[in-house]
């Protein structure tokens, strides 16, 4: 059964380093298959001026500093709500000096009107990444995600989800029924979501239907575009 944490550091994962650092064992896992599955959208945001790609609930910072490393081009800002999140990715970027990977802000999805803090030019976003968070979230952080979307994305930009999803009410395998009867145990307004209901979300908001990938471990990158 996959494992899940709300908090990186607590559910009996490792403690952060002496600087603050917290490391996902997901990370090492997936981490190189996502930016398989992104790095194409991505490649052609460069030529059109400063690009900005924000991260909701970056969690460890692992990601969006690997993901910095590879695309010096790119501008990404990180954000999650938890305070040890914050430090974590704080000291993660500190360790690498990126000059592309800015500092973490505080990004809460329980807030309709949720907004994010850029450069003086970055009004909007040439892509949001929003991986494994949907499913351990009520479903109104779905629609505050996607209504998000549809603000703060510029035309043709991107928003890339990564988890595990149903297709038409039917789990995808019995280790993500297994893991989504463990979600609902744990907080009932959890759970693995339908590939129809985000694409609903969506469509709601002017993006367009998702592309799928399949990834290891029966989880899908979804891309939807803004248009």
């Amino acid at each position: 059964m996959p494992k899940f944490a709300v908090e990186y550091g607590k559910d009996g994962l490792p403690p952060p380093a002496s600087d603050g650092r917290l490391d996902a064992p997901a990370f090492h896992r997936n981490h190189a298959a996502i930016w398989t599955a992104i790095a194409g959208f991505l490649d052609g945001k460069i030529a059109n001026g400063p690009a900005h790609i924000l991260e909701i609930g970056s969690g460890t910072g692992q990601h969006i500093t690997a993901f910095a490393q590879k695309s010096p081009g790119l501008i990404w800002w990180p954000s999650d709500i938890a305070a040890s999140h914050l430090d974590s990715i704080a000291a993660w970027r500190g360790a690498t000096g990126l000059d592309n990977l800015r500092a973490a802000q505080r990004v809460d999805l329980l807030d309709e009107t949720w907004t994010w803090q850029g450069d003086t030019a970055a009004d909007t976003l040439s892509a949001i990444l929003c991986f494994n968070v949907i499913h351990i979230s009520p479903w109104r952080v779905a629609q505050n995600l996607f209504a998000g979307a549809g603000r703060h994305l510029r035309d043709g930009g991107y928003l890339f989800l990564y988890g595990p999803y149903q297709r038409d009410g039917r789990h995808t395998a019995p280790s993500n029924a297994a893991f989504d009867a463990s979600l609902r145990a744990r907080n009932p307004e959890w759970g693995v979501r339908d590939l129809a209901d985000v694409t609903a979300l969506a469509q709601d908001n002017g993006l367009t239907q998702p592309e799928i990938i399949d990834m290891p471990a029966n989880n899908l990158v979804l891309i939807f575009e803004r248009r």
